[in-house]
């Protein structure tokens, strides 16, 4: 019969000083005790052991096929759903079907914006050095590919905030919600500037630097975001 874990039982195998390392998901006690990437009882410099990992598992760039290469030891009793940030029964039903979205949409999607937008900037800033219009043309279409993308980059990133982290509020959310939306709304103001004044970098019209320097500050500020987002994905050692 398996054996049976309370929440204070479970975190006493936490992988420090020699004891096993333990951790819970979706009911089940795993000893990953085996792994290299737990050793310590860490892992990646992140997540302990000792804890029931369902909800960080979830978000994680691997699916849960990884904790069967080792061996349950017990389930967990007295576990509570997680209520902050609960998802409608519909959308639970969905995730249950194709649990590839729980965390793909959003990855597959940020790209396009930090690109479109990082484009923007740079041939942007090359239209003002050199005067050409091929450039100031190509830096209005990367703009307009930026104002399509980053909605959808902001959509399913809430999507993923709240599967994957019910919600909770989080200093790398917090930063990459509001410099997402700062920035859409400076691209809005830069196509339609773009539109009413067709020539503003090309023919210097009045406040054209303004123009420039807008645009080209959307490049850091999409690389924050990103920077951001790769720290949940990839978390530095501490």
């Amino acid at each position: 019969m398996d054996k049976e874990f309370d929440a204070e039982t479970l975190s006493k195998n936490d992988g420090k000083e020699g004891k096993p390392a333990y951790i819970s998901h979706g009911g089940r006690v795993i000893d990953v005790s085996a792994s290299k990437l737990w050793k310590g009882g860490i892992h990646m410099g992140r997540h302990g052991a000792g804890k029931d990992l369902t909800a960080d598992i979830g978000a994680a760039p691997h699916g849960t096929e990884v904790l069967d290469r080792y061996p349950q030891v017990g389930s967990l009793v007295g576990r509570e759903a997680p209520r902050e940030g609960a998802l409608p029964p519909f959308l639970e039903a969905l995730l249950g079907r194709y649990p590839f979205l729980r965390r793909h949409p959003h990855p597959a999607i940020v790209h396009f914006p930090v690109v479109l937008t990082v484009c923007a900037s740079f041939f942007s800033f090359l239209a003002a050095v050199t005067g050409r219009v091929s450039f100031d043309e190509t830096a209005f279409y990367c703009l307009i590919g930026s104002l399509l993308f980053i909605p959808l980059g902001i959509l399913t990133g809430f999507l993923t905030w709240w599967v994957n982290y019910m919600a909770r509020p989080m200093l790398p959310v917090t930063v990459k919600k509001y410099v997402s939306l700062a920035s859409f709304v400076v691209v809005i103001g830069l196509f339609i500037w773009r539109l009413v004044e067709p020539g503003v970098i090309a023919d210097r019209s009045t406040f054209w630097w303004v123009y420039l320097v807008l645009v080209i500050a959307l490049a850091p500020a999409i690389l924050v975001v990103s920077a951001y987002g790769g720290s949940l994905t990839f978390p530095s050692e501490k």
